[in-house]
């Protein structure tokens, strides 16, 4: 689990109108026996209104795709693309956090990884993050997509998962509750194991060398070899040198003039 969970709950003026036009409702029943066609008119629209107020939950989740990688691209980071697995794991999280109404990374009993495997996703790197939003009034599309984005945009941990330049995949999936009319929303990010970056680091000098990978030290004998396999790519350091290894590079450790130096064979 990569972020904490962040809410937001919002119920703005329309709260109160609501309630007006339900008091309404009722007190036309009890004085008016029969409907006017008028009123039956009048009902319908109001039907029809209240139907609008529902997003196109699709459609929402395809926004917040879409504006993710908005972000990303503001950031110059490279656009994530939607994975089916990650996707079928957010479908049944949203969902069950909807129907029981538990909420938290782990509410099923699970990691967030751990969901992603039990639905195919092969993982270097699984990262999530969830919100749930109230509105009496509803919202449009649109709207709802826009808070959901915001949100996680404006909480740290979140936004670290959303300008993640290592993850490579996405999903997005929302859910309402019928018994709270509340929205909860989970957003994937993903790395396959099949995208780990390898390479090898071999010592063909005289004598021990060291060498780093980002904050760690790796001692290597002579006529050695290492292979480090990661999830992101990483700077490699030796003697005041850095390098950004490339999936499948060996690195050599050779003697020259002057002592030992790496090279990219």
């Amino acid at each position: 689990m990569r972020s904490k969970s962040t809410f937001w709950v919002t119920c703005a003026a329309a709260c109160g109108a609501i309630g007006a036009a339900s008091h309404a409702q009722t007190t036309q029943k009890e004085t008016d026996i029969v409907a006017s066609k008028a009123g039956a008119k009048d009902l319908r629209r109001s039907d029809a209104s209240l139907r609008a107020s529902r997003p196109e939950l699709p459609e929402t989740a395809r926004r917040i795709v879409a504006s993710t990688n908005a972000f990303r691209r503001q950031e110059n980071l490279p656009a994530i693309k939607s994975d089916v697995h990650l996707l079928s794991a957010a479908r049944y999280f949203a969902d069950f956090m909807a129907r029981t109404g538990k909420y938290a990374h782990t509410a099923d009993g699970n990691e967030p990884a751990t969901r992603a495997k039990n639905f195919g996703y092969e993982y270097c790197i699984v990262a999530e993050n969830i919100a749930y939003q109230f509105n009496s009034a509803g919202f449009a599309t649109g709207e709802l997509a826009d808070r959901f984005v915001e949100g996680w945009k404006n909480s740290p941990g979140h936004r670290r998962n959303m300008l993640d330049p290592n993850v490579t995949d996405t999903a997005v999936a929302i859910a309402r509750s019928g018994a709270t009319d509340h929205y909860y929303a989970v957003q994937l990010f993903g790395r396959p194991k099949s995208e780990a970056v390898e390479f090898s680091v071999a010592n063909r000098a005289d004598a021990a060398v060291e060498y780093s990978v980002d904050d760690q030290t790796f001692p290597l004998p002579p006529r050695a070899t290492r292979t480090h396999q990661l999830c992101k790519r990483v700077e490699l350091g030796f003697r005041g040198k850095t390098l950004r290894p490339d999936n499948g590079q060996r690195l050599v450790v050779v003697n020259e003039e002057g002592g030992a130096q790496i090279k990219v064979q």
